[in-house]
């Protein structure tokens, strides 16, 4: 074997190496993004210094090569490549993600047509004589990775559709199948998850119920649902629905039917793909619009674009569809089903419920924070409508536990953690800090800011840091480059500098916290939002 042909098939293997590590990453992302081709563009935006990090050992390698060393050199080049290909195993592979790339289906079908590409690729540079233009182009084909991915998934996008059309089939020819199951669906920029579980709690004590599990609220997430956990047997399905542009709320309920819907709390989130608080409100709107005639939408009026929304239909439309209202409002008269005298400490929640027959009920539950009574007066109001005897449901309430990583207690030798790491939103944020002001000790605020809000991200992160100075003894801000606005927020209040710490990632956020000299008091440490790995 000559010189020359070792070195060609040593540059083709770092090539190999490299590239296949950054095209993993880049699928991975992919996944996280929903494998939204705009969003990962954005996410490719957003992060290109970081990709010139991931790929600038192969770079190097190739300058060198291609301009410092002589052909003749060819052991030298060898010893180069080896260890080029440590400094690719130690950077490339150095971070654990949070979320793994799952090797689905869809995945595997993506991989199997990259490594096609790849194959074809590399055997049209093999043919140039040159070695240092072989070299030149194997780098510029590394630097292409990202573009790798989206080509892939656009040659088998017609297939992926096909296969999503069968799948969306299939769930609908099992409803049909399941004529009896009652179907309540459940949507809202914040408060849904939580909601769908303790509905899911409360109607068991009548109906066998299915729900949708964790965060599977997408088209496909619902379908699954369906295709691998709808029984013979089930009655009711509550069925979570998200969205991150219109009509994907419309796409679900096309799927499922729903014959009730409740509709949360309508905020800022995910304006970066709405683009305006409209269409987030048309869009959660899009399940009431859903309903049959015989179906009742149930509508949280102490959320001001649920309320305003609802008046504005009433002037300008005529429906025979009923809507029920819930809330915690001052006035009786204002909501079919109100929470009232509302009284929260560490230990739990009290709180009373005026029926729309007049009566009125105690209630208690484990879980903390006023916001928390609107999602289980929201699962009361529903499991009322449909005939759980409120006795039950009062002990059902009772039972409640928290959802995880939305306000869950977790309690550690000297330190209180707060967990409310998933999906934080501004409304959420704030009742966060509202939750942890009540707890006596050193209180502490853990937190990457919040993503998605679009053009008004500085203007609620700045709030955000305002608000989180007026309660928090520490903040430990994960992330310099995020995070900049609500260091503004809370250094524009006069917020001591030396209780603001900024940690570039959770673990080292966490090592912060624990560090901290609370002078004996319990610390009570705010976990707000923990970012995916995309982000």
């Amino acid at each position: 074997m000559t010189d020359m042909s070792v070195w060609e098939i040593s540059i083709i293997f770092i090539f190999l190496f490299s590239h296949c590590s950054c095209t993993l990453h880049c699928l991975h992302m992919f996944q996280l993004n929903s494998y939204k081709v705009g969003v990962q563009l954005r996410w490719l935006a957003g992060n290109w210094k970081d990709w010139l990090k991931r790929n600038v050992v192969v770079m190097c390698f190739t300058f060198i090569y291609c301009v410092a060393l002589p052909q003749k050199l060819a052991l030298y080049k060898i010893a180069l490549w080896y260890s080029a290909q440590v400094c690719l195993i130690k950077y490339l592979w150095r971070e654990k993600s949070k979320k793994p790339l799952v090797c689905t289906n869809r995945v595997k079908r993506m991989l199997a047509t990259y490594a096609a590409l790849i194959v074809a690729t590399v055997a049209a540079i093999l043919r140039v004589d040159d070695l240092d233009k072989q070299a030149l182009c194997l780098a510029a084909a590394h630097m292409l990775a990202p573009g790798f991915v989206l080509l892939a998934n656009a040659i088998n996008m017609p297939l992926e559709r096909a296969i999503n059309r069968w799948y969306i089939r299939d769930a609908k020819r099992m409803l049909r199948e399941h004529p009896g199951l009652n179907v309540i669906g459940v949507t809202g920029s914040y408060g849904k998850t939580s909601t769908k579980f303790y509905l899911h709690k409360l109607l068991s004590l009548r109906y066998n119920v299915l729900m949708t599990p964790e965060n599977y609220n997408t088209t496909l997430g619902v379908v699954r649902t369906i295709r691998e956990n709808l029984k013979p047997f089930h009655e009711v399905f509550v069925c979570e629905m998200g969205a991150r542009n219109v009509g994907d709320v419309k796409e679900i309920c096309d799927i499922v039917r729903p014959e009730h819907g409740v509709i949360t709390s309508i905020g800022p989130q995910h304006l970066e793909s709405f683009k305006t608080p409209d269409n987030v409100t048309r869009t959660k709107f899009e399940l009431a619009d859903a309903l049959p005639d015989s179906g009742v939408a149930f509508l949280n009026r102490n959320s001001e674009p649920v309320r305003v929304e609802l008046e504005r239909r009433r002037k300008n439309e005529k429906s025979a569809r009923k809507v029920v209202t819930y809330g915690l409002s001052d006035s009786f008269e204002s909501c079919g089903y109100q929470a009232r005298d509302v009284r929260v400490s560490g230990e739990g929640t009290s709180f009373s419920v005026r029926f729309p027959d007049a009566s009125e009920m105690a209630f208690e539950t484990r879980l903390i924070g006023a916001h928390n009574v609107e999602n289980v007066l929201a699962a009361i109001a529903v499991a009322d409508f449909m005939g759980v005897p409120r006795g039950d449901i009062a002990v059902g309430v009772r039972r409640l536990e928290g959802v995880p990583h939305r306000l869950q207690l977790i309690r550690g030798g000297s330190t209180l953690i707060i967990d409310d790491a998933y999906n934080s939103n501004a409304a959420g944020a704030k009742a966060a800090l509202d939750v942890l002001a009540m707890f006596d000790g050193c209180k502490i605020l853990v937190t990457p800011g919040m993503v998605e809000l679009g053009n008004r991200e500085d203007e609620l992160h700045e709030k955000f840091g305002a608000q989180a100075g007026a309660v928090c003894n520490f903040v430990v801000l994960v992330g310099k480059r995020r995070t900049k606005s609500i260091l503004r927020g809370l250094t524009d209040t006069g917020y001591p500098e030396n209780r603001i710490f900024v940690a570039k990632d959770l673990n080292e956020g966490l090592a912060r916290v624990a560090a901290i000299d609370a002078s004996g008091m319990q610390k009570v440490v705010l976990l707000e939002n923990d970012l995916p790995d995309n982000y």
